[in-house]
């Protein structure tokens, strides 16, 4: 009897080994945990910057990034630690790996970047969970493809939005893109962010003495237009317009600063930069950062400062600052007999955050912007320098593409409906100074207002035809309003500079 229960107790015991040397652990089990801590996290960064990364070359990388590697790495692990000296740890590595990589591409996608700090906490809550909860990391998994699968739910319409976008908007009510140079100086459009007008800069929320700035505009010969404003709220949304010279109406923009397009429309093709090339100009974009190219736009100027391969798939665009100086000189002593299209974008004074969750306070904020102002007026003279120590006829224009926002906590404060005069013109001032050829200009030029018609009044200045300014835009400033009225699009300017409050 006791041979038979030894017998028994051994067999049973020879189980116990073969059931933890052969543990039930199939390979499509590595393969749902990779993509358990992958997809969510891609689909939340797709969500939330699409317009940031929808180019081909994007998704590709992202792929291979949030479920190819992690599928291998999974995979590995999970065949290593089943050899007889890793076995012990063989249920713990799953779990690990998971959550580890779960919370370090969520990390990725909230900052752009990984902090040591971070990840140092993701690595031992990962430990933590692997060693005591990894019982319940099935569960974990299952929950994290719900997520995924809920994630859609928003992801969809944003690229069915990207997909449905029409470029009707952009089509100009007369035969402008046709027109014929007559005076053909180097053009030189000099954006210096968030830059006031001269009109508001010592006024209202701003009341900063800028005088030497002005004066020394004056000195070099510019003329300073005073009360013009841009039509939308930030970067992309203004240029959109601009470079178009035609309203988009924020053309069903996917938050505050992006709309459908954006950077296509400014870099890759539209009305301006074809009116240029039309004429045989050189194209050439110089910016101090990455911004406008982060999703890779086809390139439709003829020479840039930046190359592709150097920037990030995953960025801001703001990390890496680039001298513009250098590229500047540069091409400007280059085909010194062709005619040039300079786009200068010099991202300062800026304005203040626009991340609600980052403000530093109104007070604070427009302490910095005054600290960038600074830097702005020197870098601005400098580029200004270079510009006519090589190129004294050229045509110089200084213009903003919004205001500084001095007033506001942060950006996003623009969408609560309000009537303060001098808060929208501190979102919506925009400085225009141009140095005109000779210092002759045109009669017309009582006619700038707002950026939407810059372009089309210098036309008309360079083909020596007025015909062009019988479809000047609506004049009006408009923004997204979420709160203190019905959700919508406002026209919050009107054509004449007065404050309206009107439903687009």
């Amino acid at each position: 009897m006791r041979t038979v229960k030894s017998n028994l107790k051994n067999t049973m015991e020879s189980k116990d080994i073969v059931r933890t040397t052969k543990p039930k652990s199939p390979r499509f089990l590595a393969i749902i945990t990779a993509l358990g801590a992958g997809l969510y996290p891609v689909i939340f960064y797709y969500t939330n910057n699409y317009s940031l990364i929808n180019s081909w070359k994007h998704l590709g990388f992202f792929i291979a990034l949030f479920l190819v590697v992690p599928i291998v790495v999974f995979v590995f692990f999970d065949w290593l630690f089943k050899i007889p000296k890793l076995i012990k740890w063989h249920k713990h590595v799953l779990p690990f790996l998971n959550i580890f990589t779960f919370f370090l591409f969520i990390q990725l996608c909230l900052y752009t970047t990984l902090q040591w700090l971070f990840t140092l906490l993701i690595l031992g809550l990962a430990i933590l969970f692997s060693i005591f909860l990894y019982q319940f990391f099935r569960k974990l998994v299952a929950l994290q493809l719900i997520l995924a699968f809920v994630g859609l739910f928003w992801l969809i319409p944003t690229i069915n939005t990207q997909l449905s976008y029409s470029s009707e908007w952009m089509l100009l009510p007369d035969d402008i893109e046709q027109v014929v140079f007559k005076k053909r100086p180097n053009v030189y459009y000099i954006q210096p962010d968030g830059y006031l007008n001269i009109s508001e800069m010592n006024t209202g929320y701003y009341k900063i003495d800028n005088d030497d700035y002005d004066s020394f505009l004056k000195e070099k010969g510019f003329k300073l237009y005073r009360d013009i404003r841009s039509n939308y709220t930030s970067t992309l949304v203004s240029n959109s317009a601009t470079f178009s010279m035609m309203h988009h109406y924020y053309n069903n923009g996917f938050n505050f600063s992006e709309i459908a397009n954006a950077r296509e429309v400014i870099i890759s093709k539209n009305a301006v930069l074809d009116i240029f090339k039309n004429n045989n100009y050189k194209t050439h974009y110089i910016a101090e950062i990455s911004y406008l190219l982060n999703n890779f736009p086809e390139m439709g100027y003829d020479a840039c400062n930046f190359d592709y391969k150097d920037i990030a798939f995953i960025t801001d665009g703001f990390k890496r600052e680039e001298d513009i100086v250098k590229p500047v000189r540069k091409f400007l002593n280059e085909d010194t007999v062709t005619s040039k299209f300079f786009f200068i974008e010099i991202f300062k004074p800026g304005h203040v955050e626009s991340d609600e969750q980052k403000t530093t306070g109104k007070e604070r904020e427009f302490e910095m912007y005054k600290e960038k102002l600074k830097i702005a007026n020197e870098r601005i003279k400098n580029v200004i320098n270079l510009i006519q120590e090589n190129d004294p006829e050229g045509l110089i224009m200084i213009m903003a593409d919004h205001g500084g926002y001095a007033g506001y906590d942060n950006m996003l404060d623009i969408r609560k409906k309000t009537m303060d005069r001098d808060l929208l013109y501190s979102a919506f001032s925009t400085q225009l100074s141009i140095k005109w050829p000779n210092n002759e200009a045109p009669v017309f030029d009582t006619k700038f207002n707002s950026s939407v018609n810059v372009f089309r009044i210098l036309f008309s200045y360079m083909s020596e035809n007025e015909k062009y300014l019988k479809h000047l835009q609506d004049e009006g400033s408009y923004t997204l309003i979420e709160e203190g009225a019905p959700k919508g699009i406002y026209k919050v300017i009107d054509e004449d500079g007065t404050v309206t409050f009107k439903k687009h």
